[in-house]
């Protein structure tokens, strides 16, 4: 049995800075309708970055959605037509001042496919340097960089300050590449 949902109707409730939201009429798998309120959003990157030093390179930034701040590894929407890899670069720089010798990418996953489209690209940045004349970050956006090592970035996911799927998946891999090299 195919499970596709047919499109009948879309109607766009809200379009804005980052997202946009619509109302679709769908008709399902059995024949009957429904409907699915669905978030488009253009993407985003999201950059592991560890030192030479092995320290894991992260902001602190407030999260209004949350009410708080968390602590998280460089990440940014997607520009129009911007290739992620440029993306990841760029916001690797604007947001903590370092520049990177090459990226990679590690994964991509989509955040919330229940009800969202937002795909986020994971890099890895190797290489790092600190750069002088560093890019700053957008007007609306106020970050405290931190270097964490390992056993940190996992304290801070007890303490419930690291808590977000991205950030916790990065800190997640370095572990097990950690784990990894050590056999």
């Amino acid at each position: 049995m195919s499970l596709e949902e047919k499109t009948l109707h879309t109607e766009e409730i809200y379009s804005g800075k980052i997202i946009s939201l619509q109302l679709q009429d769908v008709e399902l798998p059995n024949g009957k309708t429904s409907k699915r309120e669905i978030i488009k959003h253009p993407g985003a990157v999201a950059v592991v970055a560890v030192t030479d030093e092995n320290k894991i390179v992260m902001v602190e930034q407030y999260r209004k959605a949350l009410e708080r701040t968390i602590v998280e590894i460089p990440a940014g929407k997607l520009e129009k037509g911007e290739e992620p890899s440029v993306c990841a670069r760029r916001e690797l720089e604007e947001e903590t001042g370092y520049e990177c010798e090459s990226i990679e990418l590690l994964v991509s996953f989509y955040t919330s496919p229940g009800f969202a489209d937002e795909i986020v690209h994971l890099y890895v940045a190797k290489g790092l340097k600190q750069k002088e004349n560093a890019a700053a970050p957008d007007e609306d956006e106020f970050v405290n960089l931190e270097e964490l090592t390992l056993e940190e970035a996992l304290q801070y996911m007890k303490e419930q300050k690291i808590y977000d799927a991205k950030t916790i998946y990065a800190v997640q891999y370095l572990q097990l590449q950690e784990a990894l090299s050590k056999k």
